[in-house]
């Protein structure tokens, strides 16, 4: 093998040539002494990483220069940010302590560092190690905010220098990116962060098709300047009249932004029209702000008509993250939509920079913007101890994401809630008193039950009863984090005291049966009884669904002394190298060597041989393999990384795998008899089921069909493509069930 040789001069230029970089970007934070601060930083992390390099080869000290300089560049932190960006990795990967770090530069740093740091040693399996780390940054989020933004910072340059990285780590990050920091950035208002995080995602997570819309987005440059030009020219013409002094100018839209619309509306990219947006940038006083964005929305508007349905004032009622714009969507000169965006220099600057650009505007800061009650709220979801860090995940993230809608108190007071927040909802975020006690509501003075879904702008008044308790349903219609923490902590606590009962039954019932009452026997009845803990057995004693007789089956089984519950532990892949069963035992080679090893396919996505898959360790089911684009994909690597194992199709045999094609077009004579043809005759498929729907000329099927591999399915969907009066064929999921549980 041919030795690199690496020139250690050239680098040593290099580094410091990067350092300069990162110093000219800090200028217009620094203050007095904050230069020594971040050489004092830089020496630290270059003498502690001098020995470490990353997997493209480059010294590794490239890293922390690159996060500090993403830190004040695009998110535009100061010199206390930069420094931890700098030392942001020597606690986890070299000798240094945090009390070292301490030492040196205060306590506020350390802190941070400590945010930033992951939790090693033993760690139980059965719970995920990326969901605590998780819950650990965010802990520590809730005090400074800069643990997020540097996270972020870090996330986005490991996205952007990762094609060294081998191709399941790839696929892990990516997954962990768009399920938890995308969301992370868009909350805090960093839209220009949160689009390439994605991007890059996809280009990881769904290369063929981002490499597709990245080529068409391309070809059609030159049209697409073209007509911005042309849609443009006259509002700059107006907007220079009436004395508004702005930049105009249109910018495309990010490749996932325009994948989703794809998949959302089930069209293909020909049919996306809105690939760009117009943005209006006025340079406005303060005092002039709110009447220039209506004044040029006012000239926009005059030149081209609106869609009345798609008018966003999001100046007189900003998003909680602080982004304020004015948005509408107008009928272009050539008779497509076109997005259009209004907003001043300062709103502009909150848009790209979210809340590290709020605190430049800033002098005091107070209570009252929209990352204060959203950290308020963070601070809230994490003072429950008792949340599992899965759950607690799942409850964050679902608040992530979601558009809010604006709710009136009967005093006039305003409420912002996530889409779809319910009255129960409403009164959990009043106080935790009131949803616990609730029993209905008045919304616009009209009674209401608790599931009843708000519309933005309701008036909502609560009622109570002293009576009444959280109950298990109201899970089912609650969607705020904040609800859903409080209720499962308060029927945690109603079911710990049925359960004491319980303990004290099993205890008489065991002894009656001569049955000792240890913890290892108490193992053993929660693994017969097939429940999770003991907990849940003794609250089942307790509610009468475990009886005597039951107990009697449990002892008289002779499976008392063999089972023991098992616990999933990440175990090399050799032990799941099992005699392999079935017909499909050489179509899939799983693990770093790919060996043959037992699996199932997963139901949620149904691969077939050409998929890109992985496997996923699972509890007591073996090895269940996935599409990469399944539905549950993000979540489980997201969650669970270290179950994933590689897996890749080795093409020997021609097998028959279930999918389903989605087909609509014009309803015609013999329409599904060509369609059927196609499928059984030409392609020699089977057909499991077909149904059909007819509605006012269009035509709707659903065919699940018996394909070898995805060549072949592509085929046949080409071949149906060409039938007369067929518009669209796509593949779907068989049945899209829950995620796999994976405890």
């Amino acid at each position: 093998m041919k030795e690199i040789v690496i020139d250690l001069e050239a680098e040593k230029k290099e580094i410091l040539k990067r350092y300069r970089a990162l110093l000219r970007a800090c200028k217009s934070t620094m203050q007095k002494g904050d230069k020594r601060m971040i050489r004092l930083a830089f020496d630290m992390a270059l003498e502690s990483h001098q020995n470490m390099r990353r997997k493209s080869g480059e010294p590794y000290i490239y890293h922390p220069i690159a996060v500090a300089q993403i830190a004040a560049e695009e998110i535009g932190l100061g010199t206390t940010s930069i420094v931890c960006a700098l030392l942001h990795d020597v606690v986890e990967d070299t000798d240094i302590t945090l009390d070292d770090i301490e030492r040196e530069f205060g306590k506020k740093v350390a802190k941070i560092i400590d945010g930033l740091t992951k939790i090693s040693g033993v760690f139980d399996y059965n719970s995920s190690l990326q969901a605590e780390n998780f819950r650990k940054m965010l802990l520590t989020l809730a005090d400074d905010v800069r643990v997020i933004l540097i996270k972020l910072a870090d996330r986005l340059h490991n996205m952007r220098t990762m094609e060294f990285m081998p191709r399941d780590k790839q696929l892990k990050i990516s997954s962990e990116t768009v399920y938890l920091y995308a969301p992370l950035a868009h909350r805090l208002g960093l839209y220009t962060l949160k689009s390439e995080l994605e991007d890059l995602s996809m280009k990881y997570m769904e290369p063929v098709t981002y490499k597709f819309i990245a080529q068409q987005l391309n070809e059609k440059k030159a049209e697409r300047e073209n007509f911005i030009r042309d849609f443009i020219s006259p509002i700059k013409d107006i907007l220079n009249e009436q004395g508004l002094d702005a930049d105009v100018y249109g910018r495309p839209k990010s490749i996932h932004s325009i994948w989703t619309k794809m998949r959302k509306k089930n069209i293909p990219f020909d049919e996306v029209y809105d690939l760009f947006a117009i943005r209006i940038i006025l340079n406005s006083k303060p005092e002039n702000e709110k009447s220039d964005c209506w004044k040029a929305y006012s000239i926009v508007t005059d030149l081209y008509h609106p869609n009345p349905d798609r008018l966003r004032d999001w100046i007189s009622s900003p998003r909680a993250n602080g982004y304020e714009s004015l948005h509408t969507t107008v009928m272009g000169p050539r008779g497509q939509w076109v997005e259009v965006q209004i907003r001043t220099t300062r709103m502009n600057e909150i848009a790209e920079k979210g809340f590290a650009a709020h605190w430049k505007y800033k002098e005091e800061p107070n209570n009252d913007s929209g990352l204060d009650q959203w950290i308020h709220k963070v601070r809230e979801l994490l003072s429950n101890p008792e949340a599992n860090a899965l759950d607690f995940l799942d409850d964050f993230k679902m608040n992530l994401f979601s558009d809010e809608i604006f709710i009136f108190t009967p005093k006039g007071s305003l409420i912002q809630l996530p889409v779809n927040a319910t009255a129960l909802d409403f009164a959990f975020e009043i106080h935790t008193d009131i949803g616990a006690s609730c029993i209905g509501a008045k919304v616009n003075h009209k009674l209401v039950p608790l599931s009843y879904k708000l519309q933005n702008g309701d008036q909502v008044e609560i009622i109570t009863s002293s009576k009444q308790s959280p109950k298990e349903d109201w899970l089912n219609f609650v969607v705020t984090a904040k609800a859903k923490s409080k209720i499962k902590s308060s029927l945690k606590e109603e079911k710990r005291k049925i359960a004491e009962n319980g303990k004290e039954i099993l205890e008489r019932k065991l002894k009656s049966l001569k049955v000792t009452y240890n913890s290892d026997n108490l193992y053993k009845l929660s693994y017969f009884f097939k429940l999770p803990s003991t907990l849940d057995l003794f609250y089942n004693v307790a509610q009468g669904k475990i009886d005597v007789k039951q107990l009697k089956e449990f002892v008289a089984s002779e499976k008392i002394v063999e089972n023991k519950p098992e616990k999933i532990e990440f175990v090399p892949n050799e032990q799941f190298n099992k005699k392999v069963k079935g017909d499909d035992s050489d179509t899939l080679l799983i693990g770093e060597d790919l060996q043959k090893l037992d699996y199932k396919l997963s139901a949620c996505c149904n691969p077939i041989p050409g998929d890109d898959v992985f496997g996923f360790v699972t509890v007591g089911d073996g090895i269940k393999i996935h599409r990469t684009n399944c539905p549950n994909a993000a979540k489980l690597m997201a969650n669970y990384g270290y179950r994933i194992v590689k897996a890749k199709w080795n093409s020997q045999k021609e097998l028959a795998f279930l999918t389903g094609l989605h087909i609509t077009g014009i309803d015609d004579v013999g329409l599904i008899n060509k369609i059927t043809t196609v499928i059984s005759s030409d392609f020699k498929v089977n057909m499991r089921s077909i149904t059909v729907d007819t509605e006012d000329g269009i035509f709707e099927g659903s065919i699940m069909v018996y394909v070898n591999n995805t060549k072949h399915l592509d085929n046949l969907i080409l071949k149906l493509k060409e039938v007369v009066g067929v518009s669209s064929v796509t593949r779907f999921d068989s049945h899209d069930e829950d995620m796999v549980k994976a405890s």
